[in-house]
């Protein structure tokens, strides 16, 4: 079993993660509010680069492969800050699932093995939607 060693910037980096994602729900749900947007696009990136390091971060955004999301995920942040919101957003959107695509199968799994949530994604219907994406690469 690979053990992940959790010392203090990685947690850190996780709660300016989920922080992130919590701005920009907020920032949706008040109408595309530009400002929660920013803010949690901003802690977002910081807690993943707090989480698996800056050089890994550069990596992972800097790969060609990842280039097209990288590139959708900066142009939608550039048109936030500018007060294009919505637009910004469908920008960010494409590039989050380009970019961390690669991440579904693990997510899968994991769901999977949730007790009471998990009955529900073991079904043969909803497990064959996982295991079409399953095997695919791992961005990281």
């Amino acid at each position: 079993m690979v053990s992940f060693e959790m010392n203090d910037q990685k947690k850190i980096g996780l709660g300016l993660t989920a922080f992130g994602i919590f701005f920009s729900f907020l920032g949706i749900i008040f109408f595309f509010d530009k400002g929660l947007l920013a803010m949690g696009n901003i802690l977002f990136i910081s807690g993943v680069t707090l989480t698996i390091g800056l050089k890994s971060t550069m990596q992972f955004f800097m790969k060609r492969q990842n280039f097209k999301g990288t590139i959708s995920f900066g142009v939608g942040f550039f048109l936030i800050v500018i007060g294009w919101p919505i637009f910004g957003m469908i920008l960010e959107s494409y590039g989050f699932i380009v970019l961390f695509s690669g991440f579904w199968p693990t997510l899968a799994v994991f769901v999977q093995r949730i007790p009471v949530l998990g009955w529900i994604f073991r079904q043969p219907y909803i497990r064959s939607l996982f295991d079409r994406y399953r095997g695919k690469r791992v961005p990281v």
